[in-house]
């Protein structure tokens, strides 16, 4: 199970200062979280791509590049990778130049994002959205798994004897996710080709979710990758946390009632009951955290979103302190324990790169044997 912070790279005023952070210093604030991610024991730190204000991260592989120099053991991942929007072929080269300069800690989700403007300033239509996601997603993937591509199709240019370069850490690509909020037909995507689905449940209630999940699940298993609950899954969730559940809330409410996100929709206390944010005590944050996997099923990665809603640097450090001292070794111990003896491990590159090794062996040990010729038979 991996654990691990995403960021949407919103930038947005501090409703109790009124202090509006610079591009700079977001961007900075971003190192300095995914750093103490490591620092904290957590598996994964995420950012997304977006083109528009109020964002800031419209280059996350370069970011997580600079991460990757200044960090050694966390997974280093996209919150979104934009598939309809940019090329595959910059997509595949980006990723397996991250990969190599990582050392393969590299991830990514993909998905359509959810600003309609970026289409047509990257000379889209937004009507041809689900249709760029598979045409896009199979050549990103012909890209990677094949050394040379011949390819043609609607959307962009031919491919005549292309090779992406460089080529993937090992010949084994970035593992995929397939991010997705609504739409049924990226989960099917996903169980396709055997990738993973990471539902980002923040803001719907769970049953919405959950539907998303049982679909990719039993589609997964369809396609013969595995059984329905061995597919790879992974979750958003949200948390502010105090030493007691009347200081967390009296802290997040100002954050929660004023960010663009949240104002003027459900309350701070119907958010949480019908969400997985949850405002409260350490305690509670591992209580709810560990109700996911009893409605969802067993699941690989846990990502949680807190630096948003203009909540200042330091405080989202000492969110993430408080999280690695309280809840983290608790949760660890608790997931391992709940989870199925068959459950599919979470996804790194050194299991990938093993996995592929051990299939080899067993299709070498399967191939049919060269008949032996004795002097006899010359």
């Amino acid at each position: 199970m991996q654990f691990g912070v995403f960021s949407v790279s919103d930038i947005t005023r501090d409703p109790t200062t009124g202090k509006i952070p610079t591009e700079k210093e977001r961007i900075d604030a971003s190192v300095a979280i995914a750093k103490k991610v490591e620092d904290i024991g957590m598996d994964v730190f995420a950012i997304g791509e977006h083109h528009n204000r109020p964002f800031f991260s419209s280059s996350p592989t370069t970011t997580l590049a600079y991460i990757a120099a200044q960090t050694e053991r966390i997974i280093l991942s996209t919150a979104t990778t934009l598939i309809t929007t940019n090329d595959p072929v910059k997509i595949a080269e980006d990723f397996a130049m991250l990969q190599n300069l990582s050392g393969g800690r590299v991830d990514l989700v993909l998905g359509r994002g959810n600003t309609g403007p970026v289409y047509p300033w990257f000379g889209k239509n937004m009507q041809d959205s689900v249709n760029l996601t598979v045409e896009n997603y199979n050549l990103l993937r012909r890209l990677w798994d094949e050394d040379v591509v011949n390819w043609e199709g609607k959307f962009r240019t031919p491919l005549q004897n292309f090779t992406s370069t460089p080529r993937p850490l090992d010949d084994v690509a970035p593992f995929v996710w397939h991010g997705s909020i609504r739409t049924p037909q990226v989960a099917e995507i996903a169980a396709y080709y055997g990738d993973g689905f990471f539902a980002n449940n923040i803001f719907w209630p769970k049953e919405h979710y959950k539907q998303l999940i049982d679909l990719y699940r039993e589609r997964y298993e369809h396609y013969g990758h595995g059984k329905a609950h061995q597919a790879v899954v992974g979750l958003g969730g949200q948390f502010y946390m105090a030493k007691d559940s009347q200081q967390a809330v009296k802290e997040f409410r100002p954050y929660f009632d004023n960010a663009p996100v949240y104002g003027n929709g459900p309350s701070m206390e119907d958010f949480t009951a019908q969400t997985p944010l949850t405002v409260g005590s350490p305690q509670q944050v591992l209580e709810k955290t560990l109700s996911f996997q009893e409605y969802f099923g067993d699941y690989q990665r846990q990502l949680f979103l807190i630096d948003h809603a203009g909540l200042p640097l330091k405080t989202v450090l000492n969110q993430l302190d408080m999280f690695g001292e309280y809840v983290l070794p608790e949760l660890k111990k608790e997931m391992a324990s709940r989870a199925a003896p068959d459950i599919a491990p979470a996804p790194t590159h050194a299991g990938r790169v093993a996995a592929r090794n051990a299939k080899l062996v067993v299709e070498q040990a399967n191939a049919p044997k060269e008949p032996e010729v004795s002097d006899r038979d010359q």
